[in-house]
């Protein structure tokens, strides 16, 4: 783990514009979550901007003693085609989480260059994810969700 970031990148055979109207539809989140943590959303497609506050209802691990929960989602970077962010929360008040979950987007030769990115930096439990096998799981689930994503574009 580089400070308390890591990415994964990998070029799709798409246009920047398809490929940010999926992840920007928090609606279809399940469809390409890599991690298996990704249950549904309240509603099969919600559209996001910078602001939006969307729910997801999460499973844990197999291998975790978490039970399926509900996080709270509020976007905070929002740039059309190239780029979306948003803050992870649970609990009342939002007292658990801040982890960042960030799509940056960047036309290259053979299609889009997407990099995903998991940022702990404003997680109130940022000393416990980056020990342990968290930043790995992190990093083999965000591989996973951008295999499914090209996958989705391969068809």
């Amino acid at each position: 783990m580089d400070g308390n970031t890591i990415s994964v990148e990998r070029v799709v055979d798409a246009p920047a514009a398809q490929i940010f109207a999926l992840i920007a539809d928090a609606g279809k989140h399940s469809s390409f979550d890599g991690s298996g943590t990704v249950d549904h959303s309240k509603q099969p497609s919600q559209p996001l901007t910078l602001g939006s506050v969307f729910g997801m209802s999460m499973r844990g691990r197999p291998e975790s003693l978490f039970l399926p929960y509900r996080t709270t989602n509020t976007v905070i970077e929002f740039e059309p085609d190239r780029r979306i962010a948003w803050k992870t929360t649970m609990g009342p008040l939002g007292l658990i989480g801040g982890r960042i979950w960030r799509y940056e987007l960047e036309p290259v030769d053979g299609g889009t260059l997407i990099r995903e990115t998991w940022d702990v930096s404003q997680d109130r439990q940022r000393p416990m994810l980056r020990m342990g096998s968290m930043p790995q799981q992190a990093e083999d689930g965000m591989r996973a969700t951008l295999e499914r994503i090209a996958a989705l574009f391969t068809r």
